[in-house]
């Protein structure tokens, strides 16, 4: 059993949902620092601070300019991966801030994690970041919840959990 699906009956998860934290809160339990990456470059320690990282955008606590190639495909790439919740491809690149090369604790990664996890759905849709996403551009609360959510199942699957 690797992971859950991603969307469900057509609606996409949301990290404003109990249910969704929950079990994101429990698949990450199962991760170990020593799990096995089925592909890419990052260790699980690497892994969830990359994850973090891209929440702290989600928070406005990080706010990385638009990258040109996101202006010119953001649009498409966001209806295919927000809106209709395609996968993201293995190996898809990454925003160079987000990418992260050095080695990272486990156990402060998963809380620093956990921690921008519950701070994101305490805030609810208010508070989200209005500033656009990197890559995809503007993007409502509920596509915030959605993105963030598909990424850290896509990551999540990556370690087999």
């Amino acid at each position: 059993m690797a992971a859950m699906a991603t969307k469900q009956a057509g609606i996409m998860k949301s990290l404003f949902e109990a249910s969704t934290l929950e079990e994101v809160a429990e698949r990450m339990a199962r991760l170990r620092s020593e799990s096995e990456r089925l592909w890419g470059k990052m260790t699980a320690a690497q892994m969830l601070a990359h994850c973090a990282a891209t929440m702290e955008m989600a928070v406005g606590l990080t706010f990385p300019p638009r990258r040109f190639v996101g202006r010119l495909v953001g649009p498409l790439a966001k209806k295919a991966v927000v809106t209709e919740g395609k996968p993201f491809h293995r190996n898809s690149p990454s925003d160079k801030s987000l990418i992260i090369r050095e080695d990272r604790d486990f156990d402060r990664e998963r809380q620093r994690l956990l921690g921008l996890l519950e701070r994101f759905a305490a805030g609810g849709p208010a508070g989200c970041t209005k500033h656009p996403h990197s890559f995809f551009g503007r993007l409502t609360p509920a596509e915030w919840a959605a993105l963030m959510y598909h990424h850290l199942d896509h990551h999540l699957q990556q370690f087999g959990v």
